[in-house]
């Protein structure tokens, strides 16, 4: 009889969790599921870190690790299903690591935890590495690669310095101001500007333009204006280094059609 109420209760339980709870748990689902492309080590918690919240967003458990999804009370016919989901999530943040850090928070009660004991821990080397990509953001110049090669450069460095250093949020409940909106502004015009500065001076003209557009264009508009300008001068020749390549294959498709 208790084997039946047992599996009763299970079938009941199942029941009651919806497909899109964050306690669902899905058939393909188990603890030791790899789902980063690299362990997290001592080298790596930033990439690593981007990667894992990815995947959380992706399977609905970020609440897990953020402290957002609350345990149910003993008595509720969910605090089973969220103990189990819990112990899903610490599966796959534990699997995703190297032994030594493994080890160290092999007895984290729960998930989140985990998750606060790897920020304290490895979060003090973000001021470092923000010092490092601001250098590296000064420095970065086109230097006669294609604006495109160039472009992805900066997004790579953008990237990784909004994980290291993350733009402040405005954290009002309800909340109707613009401070949010404002700093992202703040942002986009400051990543436009290091675009530009970057930029070699055959761009000298098209930069001037954009700098006089109001309001000014996002980076990713302003790298499409400053791509096709780079274009356009490929074509009329208004790019020495463009129209020298041009100008090489030119003559090398001449020489090939000469001696067929």
């Amino acid at each position: 009889m208790s084997g039946e109420n047992s599996d009763g209760g299970k079938k009941q339980e199942a029941e009651a969790i919806d497909t899109n709870s964050p306690l669902y748990i899905h058939p393909s689902d188990y603890p030791k599921q790899m789902q980063v492309n690299d362990i997290l080590n001592d080298n790596n918690y930033n990439e690593w870190r981007q990667e894992m919240i990815n995947f959380l967003l992706a399977k609905n458990k970020m609440g897990f690790i953020n402290g957002s999804i609350k345990k149910p009370e003993t008595n509720s016919p969910m605090h089973m299903a969220c103990i189990r989901m819990d112990a899903m999530v610490k599966g796959w943040l534990t699997t995703a690591m190297e032994k030594e850090i493994h080890t160290s928070v092999r007895y984290a009660n729960t998930s989140s935890k985990i998750w606060r004991d790897l920020e304290e821990r490895f979060e003090k080397e973000g001021a470092p590495r923000a010092y490092e990509l601001k250098q590296l953001l000064n420095t970065t110049r086109q230097g006669g690669i294609y604006v495109s090669n160039y472009y992805t450069k900066l997004r790579s460095i953008w990237d990784e310095l909004q994980v290291v250093l993350p733009t402040p949020r405005c954290k009002c409940d309800g909340c109707t101001c613009s401070i949010g909106k404002k700093l992202n502004e703040v942002k986009e015009k400051e990543r436009t500007y290091e675009f530009l500065m970057g930029l070699d001076d055959e761009f000298s003209v098209i930069r001037t333009q954009i700098l006089a557009t109001k309001p000014a264009p996002s980076p990713g508009m302003t790298y499409h204006l400053v791509a096709e300008n780079e274009q356009q001068r490929a074509i009329t020749g208004g790019s020495k280094r463009l129209g020298s390549e041009a100008a090489a294959f030119q003559a090398n498709y001449g020489a090939e059609k000469m001696q067929q």
